[in-house]
Formats: C-alpha cells, sequence, structure tokens
C-alpha cells in the first residue's frame, strides 16, 4: 500500500526545501539532508514527512516537470516557465569560420 503524500496542490516543495526553482540534484539532497538534521521524526514528525514528501517529489525528474507545469499560471506563456533558464547562443557570427577558412 503507497503511504499518502502530506504535500497539498498549493504547497510549494521549493520553498519546504529552501531552494531554487533550478536547483540541480545536489543542492536539492544537501538542503534535505540539511532540513532533515533541523527537524529529524522523532522531535517534529509532521515538519520531517513535509520535508520528506517535498524531497520525494523533486528528486523525480518527471515529478518535478509535472509539479512545475501544473504550478505555472495557465494564462502566461509557456516561455515564462523557461525565464530562470539562460538561452544558449546558437550563432557565434562569421569570425570563427572566416578564420577557420583562411587557415586554409
Amino acid at each position: 500500500m503507497e503511504r499518502q503524500s502530506t504535500l497539498g496542490p498549493h504547497d510549494n516543495p521549493w520553498e519546504i526545501l529552501g531552494v531554487a526553482s533550478n536547483a540541480t540534484n545536489e543542492e536539492i539532497r544537501a538542503s534535505y539532508l540539511k532540513k532533515v538534521k533541523e527537524h529529524p521524526p522523532e522531535r517534529s514528525p509532521e515538519a520531517f514527512e513535509r520535508i520528506r514528501d517535498a524531497y520525494e517529489l523533486l528528486r523525480d525528474p518527471r515529478r518535478r516537470a509535472l509539479r512545475m507545469l501544473l504550478a505555472a499560471d495557465p494564462w502566461a506563456p509557456l516561455v515564462s516557465l523557461l525565464a530562470d533558464k539562460a538561452p544558449e547562443r546558437g550563432f557565434v557570427g562569421p569570425g570563427p569560420w572566416l578564420a577557420v577558412l583562411k587557415e586554409k
């Protein structure tokens, strides 16, 4: 039998763990371990449950992406989901190509 999650639809797992929405897996894990030390299950079982559920949700890339999509404003453009990510520059200009052509 699967355990019921303590996180509601409006709970923000990134806030619970204290990480940014673009945090890496290592940052999420480090924050989880820090929070577990602050709230061990013997002293504060409710807080520990919320921290564990937030970590379980964020450590799975599929569940993390689904949560991010469902938490987004439905009227905002999809590009707003990628606002944290800097776009990669695909075009570097003619300089490198001209240098290669001049070498021959």
